[in-house]
């Protein structure tokens, strides 16, 4: 079975996205070419699944931004929805992440880079994420899209690693650990 990674970005209150999927308040973020990670952590996995949320957003930015294979988790999108542009690149699938993670292990999927709020979520409640790396940045949003929900349980974390950037960007890695 494959492995769930997450990479993600989040405001300090939390929220992954405005509640209208809108990133403006992540995209203000001077980094001034500051290395979080981000080409290191693809490096070793085999594609993304994400939202349909993460996805709307993802076409407004002027190129698609990944070379890897990415399932859409949906039961409202088709593939019609998909521009034809990335029909190769985007599949849509309505099966549980359980089930999508037996799917893409036929299809030789080792580590997958989990994207979007509620998927994250959805993931996590299935104890299908091994690891995530969290970048907090300094700005309060008051609401939007939360990257962690309701859970089954509690999700033990074991911290592996902490960076903080001249931006106000902290990014903070952990394992998750297996459920007692």
């Amino acid at each position: 079975m494959p492995t769930g990674h997450i990479f993600m970005a989040m405001s300090l209150d939390g929220y992954v996205a405005r509640d209208d999927f809108s990133l403006d308040w992540l995209m203000k973020q001077k980094t001034d070419g500051e290395d979080h990670g981000y080409d290191d952590f693809m490096a070793d996995k085999d594609g993304l699944v994400m939202g349909s949320g993460s996805f709307r957003t993802l076409l407004s930015f002027d190129a698609w931004p990944y070379e890897k294979p990415v399932v859409i988790l949906s039961h409202k999108l088709e593939t019609d929805d998909v521009p034809k542009e990335l029909r190769d690149k985007v599949r849509i699938s309505a099966q549980t992440p359980q089930d999508l993670m037996g799917t893409l292990s036929g299809q030789g999927w080792k580590r997958a880079y989990i994207d979007g709020g509620k998927v994250i979520q959805s993931f996590l409640r299935e104890g299908l994420i091994s690891d995530m790396t969290v970048t907090v940045a300094p700005i309060l949003i008051g609401s939007g899209k939360r990257m962690f929900g309701a859970l089954n349980a509690d999700v033990d974390l074991r911290l592996t690693g902490s960076r903080s950037f001249p931006s106000g960007l902290v990014t903070t890695r952990y394992e998750v650990l297996p459920a007692s």
